[in-house]
């Protein structure tokens, strides 16, 4: 067995899969490439790897009324988490079951490294009306697989319109910050404690799409039927571990950043936090990010190329983002996340081939979750 295939077995058994799925290698700067983790019969976005290497993913009720929202990857299995019952919203029962304890629209998960998955449900299928009572953070305790805290979020933090996308969580576990990617984009800065929360930065520039941009995809600009492109707000999302925050639209070239104490101090007083807000250079048409917990890296997942990129942060606002794995297969690469071992895992939710976009397109699309590879062992990756 020669080294490349030796490390790959080992990625193989790594991740507990009974046989070796095929790996398709493409031309990266790192020689890195992507292996199917799990294929999903619906539209996935977000993932979230726990701190013991379980594998978790949400589907949002976009163009098809889903039969799972939050679900475990195990065993080769899609299983609903936490339970059938947090799951049993549908759009024909939306009168019989109350969206405070129900997932009705889900975004985004993330696992906290602290014993918990967190859910975040932007409540507004086919991303249209806001489901009143429905826009919450819900924590799952890994333990009892039990949801142990609900914060529900009120029309002056999620207002009709709004989309809550994606969430990352403060060292100490104090803290929550959420993108709001709806018409009018936003931040939330939340206390996990007192279960606080404030809409910051409603409106700013930083926050809104990038007038003039077209998001292209297979080389063409991305239009419905009726003409309108992609038009999401503040959507990708990462922490670093010096204390900042990051983000950016997905119709937007520019990244952004401020400091976290800057949200959790003024802006959570309800206080102008704009004058805060610094430019970090350009990541391009970007959908989610994420931050090496150990490598200062950012990765960026980059739909109009079917490419994920990695940016040196320590070289500051004109760090240029460089192709780490581009690959056909990568159809829109969407939400990232990283497991114990620092593997990189990305969702492809496939959105220029989603029914907004061609009307035409099956209802249930399926998806992937894919994971990053390299040629070389472990101490290869960057």
């Amino acid at each position: 067995m020669n080294h490349l295939k030796h490390s790959t077995a080992a990625l193989l058994i790594g991740i507990g899969l009974a046989a070796a799925p095929a790996i398709a290698f493409a031309q990266a700067t790192e020689g890195a490439g992507v292996q199917k983790v799990a294929d999903f019969p619906h539209q996935v976005t977000g993932v979230s790897v726990s701190e013991d290497g379980r594998i978790f993913v949400n589907f949002p009720r976009w163009t098809e009324d889903s039969p799972i929202s939050v679900g475990e990857w195990k065993d080769g299995a899609l299983v609903p988490y936490p339970n059938d019952e947090w799951n049993a919203w549908r759009n024909a029962r939306k009168d019989e079951l109350s969206p405070g304890d129900h997932f009705v629209c889900v975004q985004s998960v993330v696992a906290d490294g602290r014993g918990h998955l967190w859910v975040l449900d932007a409540a507004a299928p086919a991303q249209s009306l806001l489901v009143p009572g429905g826009a919450k953070l819900v924590a799952i305790d890994l333990e009892t697989n039990k949801p142990s805290k609900t914060i529900a979020f009120d029309e002056t933090v999620a207002p009709q319109g709004s989309y809550l996308n994606d969430v990352r969580f403060s060292a100490d576990g104090r803290h929550a910050f959420i993108t709001d990617s709806g018409a009018k984009g936003a931040l939330i800065v939340v206390d996990l404690e007192s279960k606080q929360a404030r809409r910051v930065l409603d409106g700013h520039p930083s926050t809104q799409v990038e007038k003039g941009l077209v998001v292209k995809a297979d080389g063409k600009d991305l239009r419905r039927p009726d003409g309108r492109g992609v038009e999401f707000s503040a959507d990708g999302i990462a922490l670093s571990a010096d204390g900042y925050l990051y983000w950016q639209a997905i119709k937007g070239r520019t990244l952004y950043r401020i400091a976290t104490d800057a949200l959790t101090g003024d802006g959570l007083a309800g206080k102008d936090v704009a004058g805060k807000v610094e430019t970090f250079g350009e990541n391009g048409v970007a959908d989610g990010l994420w931050i090496g917990r150990d490598s200062g890296r950012m990765y960026i997942t980059s739909p109009e190329d079917d490419s994920l990129k990695v940016r040196d942060l320590s070289a500051g606002a004109e760090g240029k983002p460089e192709v780490l794995v581009k690959d056909a297969q990568l159809r829109w690469p969407d939400t990232l996340s990283e497991g114990p071992d620092g593997s990189i895992y990305v969702t492809t939710s496939r959105i220029q081939d989603s029914a907004f976009f061609k009307p035409d397109a099956p209802a249930s699309l399926p998806t992937q979750l894919w994971r990053v590879v390299f040629p070389t062992d472990a101490e290869a990756r960057p």
